[in-house]
């Protein structure tokens, strides 16, 4: 019984001793993991980042009360909920889902820290990207191979449409989907961008673009129904101020033809033609004021935006973290090595 419980226990002497024995393999093992992991790291391009900080003004139907501050507590906003706008902030990193919205960036003008790039944004990430080798030879592997002709289905009048992209845009949108993240603090509404980039300056650059694209897009919503409204407004007052004028032009020559006539029939007729143009002025006048107030709701409908934290020009690399990758291959290495030694230790004790 006794050699029952001896045997469950683990001599740590005698698996040091086993390692220390062969503590030649970790001169072997460590130097080929030192090399490799560098070399595979060094062959990763460095990149950048900057975000920016956006706060967008948000109208609320009613002011949350004990509801929204108790909610607060817990982390969440009921802003959002409380908004009369169909999109709540919550939603607008989905925008980088939008093939609509992200091929937008494509003609935007991009310049490198150094300036000898100077392209669109779509000619920087297809001919300006640095890559690791093996991505070279993955792609002339795939060129060796037959591939099927791509059909190009263009939209129904021929024109550029984000939704029906052919193979090299859609790989274009996918590495700015990937580039370019989107979110919104949940207490605060706070929009922040994050953008990575190869180049520092285009980094910022593109953050700039992300931040104007944004404001545009909430300004064009918030501001969508107020516009129809002023377009509409525009319309009948045009018209009110066609009628007016053919109506004035019409009571004017019917006067200045009939001056000394005395004739009852002649001066109906003239109050009646200065009746009609007093009818179209003052639909004019109504339509006029009713344009004025379209157009103070579209100002009103725009939404203000403050700046918290503006896109800067990076120093450093954000990544990727050269040193503490070779580390922690280092690491894992080593254990790794001690866990070959100890395996049939370790399998003993399974």
């Amino acid at each position: 019984m006794e050699e029952v419980n001896k045997s469950d226990y683990i001599d740590l002497r005698q698996l040091f001793k086993k390692v220390m024995a062969r503590k030649r393999l970790f001169l072997i093992t460590l130097p080929i993991a030192f090399v490799l992991s560098s070399l595979y790291i060094i062959c990763i391009p460095r990149y950048y980042t900057t975000e920016v900080k956006l706060a967008p003004e948000v109208e609320n139907t009613m002011t949350g009360g004990a509801l929204g501050s108790l909610a607060s507590t817990f982390g969440f906003d009921l802003s959002g909920m409380q908004s009369t706008d169909a999109i709540s902030p919550m939603l607008y990193p989905d925008l980088m889902e939008d093939n609509g919205f992200v091929t937008k960036f494509f003609n935007f003008k991009v310049e490198s820290a150094d300036g000898e790039i100077k392209a669109t944004y779509h000619d920087y990430l297809v001919h300006h990207q640095r890559h690791p080798w093996w991505a070279f030879v993955k792609e002339w592997m795939k060129k060796m191979m037959p591939k099927k002709e791509e059909k190009i289905i263009k939209g129904g009048n021929g024109e550029f449409n984000p939704y029906i992209l052919p193979r090299l845009d859609n790989e274009v949108v996918e590495a700015i989907k990937s580039k370019i993240k989107l979110d919104v603090d949940k207490k605060t509404g706070v929009i922040t961008a994050m953008v990575k980039d190869q180049d520092r300056l285009i980094c910022k650059t593109i953050a700039d673009s992300v931040k104007n694209q944004l404001q545009a897009f909430i300004t064009e919503y918030r501001t969508n129904k107020a516009r129809i409204d002023l377009e509409y407004y525009k319309k009948l007052a045009a018209e009110a101020k066609r009628d007016y004028e053919r109506a004035r032009q019409l009571y004017g020559s019917y006067s200045d033809a009939n001056t000394d006539v005395v004739l009852q029939s002649y001066r109906s007729k003239q109050d009646d033609l200065e009746n009609d143009m007093q009818l179209k002025f003052n639909t004019y006048s109504a339509l006029s004021t009713q344009l004025q107030q379209a157009k103070a709701k579209v100002q009103e409908r725009t939404p203000a935006f403050t700046l918290l934290k503006g896109a800067e020009v990076p120093i450093k690399p954000a990544g990727p973290k050269r040193m503490l990758f070779v580390i922690g291959m280092l690491f894992l290495t080593f254990f790794g090595t001690i866990a070959y030694i100890l395996k049939d230790e370790l399998k003993g004790a399974v």
